[in-house]
């Protein structure tokens, strides 16, 4: 028997597909899919039920029907494109400068979700091809809900690993401004005016939230520390990536740095502005090796660092997470805090309470109530000390002046892990126009 034959035997493609399902069977964790394997058998052997009922069997010189055809092709990538999205990659696009430059606005990334392990759909009716919006309407049904389960991935999220994971703040969206942050508005303008200004509001399920990509700066257990806007772990400073970046203040002799020149250092030039008043640059982002470069101009006078110290100039309190003024926090000088991690107890009261009440409520869906004489009630009983039902990450963006990032809305839940980039496959500018906006530096680049 030929390889060819040996191919084309119908029991060697039952015995290739049979193990194949069988792993991902096994993957899954659910082993009523080993029923699958019935199905399987049938469309290799016995052939009782047309599985596929939409495709036609045409006869010898039968003319074929384009719509059915084309009918079978939508079909068969709803079916593989949908299982690939849920188990392996996503598609995933950086709308916003908050990781430049790592990651640049217009890039158009695959995300691996094997890295850290796929989720299970929690929200599975969905309009394919979408996550939660399709002309403008949800495009999801709550219909049926499952609870939160991840299968095992390749690894667990390291520090500095750059994750794609459900923005936690998305829970609820103002429908006149879905990019807004509801909680941010609530605390510094109240519900009522937010409400009537942006709203109705809408509520979604934790795996329909926005996507955003950040940095992973802690993990569950680590105490965080920010310096001079530079992040310390456990007392220990951390790994300043190349593509990490402040702003800074720069005072030239008059003259304005030539367009060249900013092409050069790959500024973004929607954010970067000149002020006659300085004369210069009052918020230029620049990573260390570019700030080495800029220095080194003959007409630039100084350059030093918009850090921003407390009274914050930046920032309300009511803006940085815990949103509390007691911390004397600012972006740039910030905690020490503390990852909660699965397991783990701390105690509760009036202190500690807002570092942990979203968690408590929101997150691991208890109920939580402080009465009038201050006392803690937790699903209805007194709570003196809370223990965590999953891990938390701190994240942060690696244009740490211009990233709304966990700084500003706390810690990330694990349920809320998506994956970790792998590769650029397109990166274009939307300040350039079409050919000179692709950046085929980018192109094909794994992460």
């Amino acid at each position: 028997m030929s390889l060819k034959e040996i191919i084309r035997n119908r029991w060697v493609k039952l015995g290739f597909w049979s193990l194949l399902y069988i792993a991902w069977v096994i993957w899954l964790g659910n082993y009523w899919w080993l029923l699958g394997l019935i199905v399987i058998f049938d469309l290799f052997i016995t052939k009782k039920v047309k599985w596929f009922f939409w495709k036609k069997d045409y006869k010898e010189g039968e003319k074929h029907n384009v719509w059915l055809d084309w009918l079978d092709a939508i079909i068969f990538a709803v079916v593989v494109v949908t299982f690939i999205n849920i188990f392996f990659f996503q598609a995933f696009k950086i709308p916003s400068s908050s990781m430049e430059s790592s990651l640049y606005t217009g890039d158009h990334l695959f995300v691996s979700k094997l890295t850290y392990g796929p989720r299970i759909p929690e929200t599975p009716l969905t309009v394919p091809f979408t996550h939660n919006v399709i002309f403008g309407k949800e495009s999801y049904s709550t219909l049926i809900h499952n609870d939160y389960r991840r299968l095992k991935g390749l690894r667990k999220v390291e520090r500095g690993d750059c994750v794609v994971f459900g923005f936690p703040n998305g829970d609820t969206v103002l429908t006149k401004a879905p990019a807004e942050d509801y909680h941010a508005w609530v605390r510094t303008s109240g519900r009522d005016y937010t409400i009537s200004r942006l709203g109705p509001v809408i509520v979604r399920p934790s795996d329909k939230k926005d996507h955003y990509v950040k940095r992973c700066v802690a993990l569950p257990g680590d105490t965080l520390t920010v310096r001079d806007g530079l992040v310390w772990i456990n007392s220990v400073q951390q790994e300043v990536y190349p593509g990490i970046q402040l702003t800074y203040r720069v005072e030239t002799d008059g003259h304005k740095l030539s367009n060249k020149i900013i092409d050069n250092l790959g500024l973004n030039i929607g954010e970067l502005y000149f002020d006659s008043r300085i004369p210069g640059y009052p918020a230029m982002p620049l990573t260390a090796e570019k700030l080495e470069t800029v220095r080194s101009f003959s007409h630039v006078v100084s350059v030093e660092a918009n850090l921003d110290r407390y009274p914050s100039a930046m920032d309300s309190y009511l803006l940085l997470f815990p949103f509390t003024d007691k911390t004397r926090w600012t972006r740039d000088f910030y905690g020490p805090l503390w990852i909660p991690e699965k397991g783990a107890t701390v105690a509760l009261n009036a202190e500690t309470l807002p570092f942990y009440e979203r968690i408590i409520r929101d997150y691991e869906h208890n109920t939580l109530r402080v009465t009038p004489e201050g006392t803690i009630l937790v699903n209805g009983q007194q709570a003196k000390e809370y223990t965590f039902k999953q891990d938390y990450y701190f994240m942060m963006g690696d244009n740490r002046h211009n990233s709304l990032d966990s700084r500003y809305w706390g810690f990330v839940p694990e349920d809320h892990i998506v994956g970790k980039p792998s590769v650029i496959w397109l990166s274009t500018d939307r300040d350039r126009k079409f050919p000179k906006n692709i950046r085929w530096k980018r192109f094909l680049k794994f992460l």
